[in-house]
């Protein structure tokens, strides 16, 4: 099993969204796909209940580290969606456990600022201090035509220690889906293609840390 763990010192700033996409791809590739969601807003809880009967199910525990050990033997892939502003202490539960931990970022100085302090305290924890769970930065909704956006990854790619792995270009799709119980794997059209593109890089680079 693959578990990827996805979190954040910000709010809002597309962890959800993160994990939608990835379990709607994975369980369109046909792999057995679960998801904890710890945060309290559950709304990648809320969007497994809601995917409908055409598209491959995914399954959603709403609660925190009790359901690790209630997951099915068959699950090949596990996302675990955390609070906003988790510390080490909020973490810690699922860091033994995770294959994976994903960091996505907003391109305004606010957002990169405190990423930055929460990428700091990431550095402190042993299992990532040893080398032994990757990090990957997800910079999310950029507009990839503006000096902001473009800016904005550059800096982040300069100041932190841990990669940058995958540029998302922002989309009222993955609002409008998300609202579905679907994600952009879920369609084969020729606009939803373009999104997909976006995903390889994070897909490639998660699969070379199992």
């Amino acid at each position: 099993m693959l578990t990827t763990l996805v979190a954040s010192s910000k709010g809002g700033c597309g962890k959800s969204t993160l994990v939608t996409q990835l379990a709607s791809h994975w369980a369109q590739a046909g792999q057995h796909t679960a998801i904890i969601d710890a945060d309290r807003q559950g709304s990648s809880y809320r969007w497994a209940t809601l995917r409908p009967d055409n598209v491959p199910g995914v399954l959603a525990f709403e609660g925190g580290r009790k359901y690790l050990q209630k997951l099915p033997p068959d699950t090949q892939q596990l996302l675990i969606d955390t609070a906003a502003g988790s510390g080490e202490r909020e973490l810690e539960p699922y860091l033994e456990q995770a294959n994976v931990l994903l960091v996505p970022v907003l391109p305004s100085s606010f957002d990169l600022h405190a990423t930055l302090g929460f990428i700091e305290e990431l550095q402190s924890i042993n299992r990532i201090r040893r080398g032994k769970l990757p990090v990957g930065l997800v910079a999310n909704r950029l507009k990839p035509w503006t000096h902001a956006s473009q800016d904005a990854v550059a800096q982040l790619a300069e100041q932190s220690p841990f990669p940058v792995v995958a540029q998302l270009r922002d989309s009222q799709a993955y609002v409008l889906l998300s609202a579905l119980g679907k994600g952009i794997f879920d369609y084969q059209s020729e606009q939803v293609r373009n999104h997909q593109q976006d995903w390889k890089a994070l897909l490639r680079w998660i699969k070379r840390q199992h």
